[in-house]
């Protein structure tokens, strides 16, 4: 028996929707034969698979970063505008493939309004730098009359693209990192590249690389050094980090929410404690521009790969048990409101995606999709805070944890609650008492007999959210039963 306590009086703090990003990367089959296919018989006039498109609004997302990612740190930008039969083909180092430069900065734009999201662009300062910072902003955000905005009007596209969120390279703490450097390094160079970005549009809102994961031996460091340098010019700063079982520790994989939670109170306080040093009235807040589940153990590395035209590339499969994991880093990410203002689920489609394709074929969900789409779908504009008194589960990785893991939201124009909760216990069924005046709209949860289920280009059905019956308010006090395994989205109306 466990009971969970809600009450709109006590909350986190206002849900940016942005948190509800993903992420698009010229890796694998994410744009090629992912969101971008002439030819396919979904495809629009522009390339885009319509059918890709329609799921990603099903998802919810609202923001998408892009182009990278690692790819970034290499990309010329300019080999991705003009006309199509005029753009080189190069070799993207970081991924060791063939980029094709079919579908570039004015596509992805096109792209974005299409699926009603907003652009996040990320800007190469591993091989390049200042120069090449600005005149890709002067080309995307500055009208016609410069020699970068003229030639966007060339292309196509009299009317700036107006980006607003921009992130100052990427992962450049990982030696993976084509030009990666030191936190000295970086932070002057990033400082100096807010500057000048600031002097072409001061209205943006910049994002500084943090950490690559919080296992860098770096951790901690890299953020204060950078942040002391950056701190009074940019918005946010990024947080980056992947989960997946280890050494067939499910138990342990299941609670992969700890991690997260801790990674970010830790760099909160990174942040928190340069503020203090700069005797500074700004807040800044967190990007956490990739999560996801991967399965890193199956990827040979990027020198493990051959040279090659783009094509499959870490396609993970996920189950029932990937699905609960990703709703509980959710919940992690809400119950964070307050200064995690960005989210991008790592990535949007084949690449470790919540969307699967197949070439000239169909497009469906996987297990991940649901807890994603329905936790965008039902997520009101303020995050409450959860006390819960229930039982714990002994982890190897994390000590002892609770096995419920909760968020809950609150919308004072319908006066619903909508309370998000993952049982994080492999073998017991949890029942779930909450105190509440009002009735349930609906109980939506996610989990399998088989939680190694998944979904398939044969079978994209067979994991799916069910409506759970019996859930209901008695004498002031909603009861539920939460299997083992299991994600729900219970809605209230007080």
């Amino acid at each position: 028996m466990a009971r969970l306590v809600v009450d709109p009086a006590f909350t986190v703090g206002a849900l940016d929707r942005r948190l509800f990003g993903s992420f698009v990367e010229h890796m694998g089959r994410c744009v090629y034969t992912g969101i971008y296919e002439p030819g396919h018989p979904a495809a629009d006039a522009d390339g885009f698979r319509q059918d890709v498109l329609e799921l990603v609004r099903e998802l919810g997302v609202t923001a998408i970063r892009y182009p990278g990612g690692n790819f970034v740190s290499n990309y010329d930008w300019e080999d991705g505008v003009g006309p199509k039969d005029q753009r080189p083909r190069r070799l993207d180092l970081a991924w060791r493939a063939i980029e094709p430069n079919q579908f570039g900065t004015d596509e992805f734009v096109a792209w974005s309004r299409k699926a009603g999201v907003q652009p996040i662009w990320a800007v190469n300062l591993g091989t390049r730098g200042i120069r090449e910072a600005v005149d890709l902003l002067e080309y995307c955000n500055l009208p016609a009359g410069t020699a970068h905005g003229d030639r966007r009007v060339a292309n196509g596209n009299p009317e700036p693209h107006d980006i607003r969120i921009w992130c100052l390279g990427n992962e450049m703490d990982g030696p993976w990192q084509i030009g990666h450097k030191t936190a000295d390094e970086y932070a002057r160079l990033a400082e100096e590249t807010a500057n000048a970005m600031r002097r072409v549009d001061p209205g943006l809102e910049l994002v500084a690389c943090g950490s690559s994961n919080a296992g860098m031996p770096t951790f901690g460091e890299w953020e204060r050094v950078v942040l002391e340098r950056t701190y009074d010019l940019v918005d946010h700063i990024s947080l980056h980090a992947y989960y997946e079982p280890h050494d067939g520790d499910q138990v342990s994989f299941l609670a992969a929410a700890e991690e997260m939670d801790r990674m970010i109170s830790s760099v909160i306080a990174t942040a928190d404690h340069v503020k203090a040093l700069k005797r500074s009235d700004k807040e800044l807040t967190l990007s956490f521009d990739e999560w996801n589940v991967w399965y890193q153990q199956h990827f040979p590395g990027e020198l493990g790969l051959p040279i090659r035209e783009v094509g499959p590339l870490i396609e993970d499969t996920y189950t029932v048990d990937d699905a609960v994991v990703v709703g509980s880093l959710l919940i992690t990410l809400l119950r964070h409101a307050d200064r995690v203002k960005i989210a991008c689920l790592a990535q949007l489609v084949n690449v470790i995606g919540p969307i699967r394709t197949e070439p000239g074929g169909p497009a469906w969900r996987q297990t991940i999709f649901y807890p994603f789409a329905l936790t965008a779908q039902y997520a009101g504009p303020t995050v409450l805070r959860t006390a819960v008194d229930g039982p714990t589960i002994e982890t190897a990785a994390f000590g002892t944890v609770p096995a419920l893991w909760s968020t809950a939201t609150y919308d004072e124009s319908t006066g619903e609650t909508a309370i998000f909760v993952v049982n994080r216990s492999e073998t017991d069924k949890i029942d779930l008492e909450i105190p509440v005046n009002g009735r349930v709209i609906r109980h939506l949860a996610l989990y399998d007999e088989d939680r190694t289920a998944v979904n398939t280009a044969d079978d994209p059905d067979r994991v799916q959210p069910r409506a759970v019956d019996g859930t209901a308010v008695v004498d002031g006090v909603c009861r539920a039963t939460l299997p083992p395994a299991s994600w729900h989205v219970i809605q209230l109306n007080r």
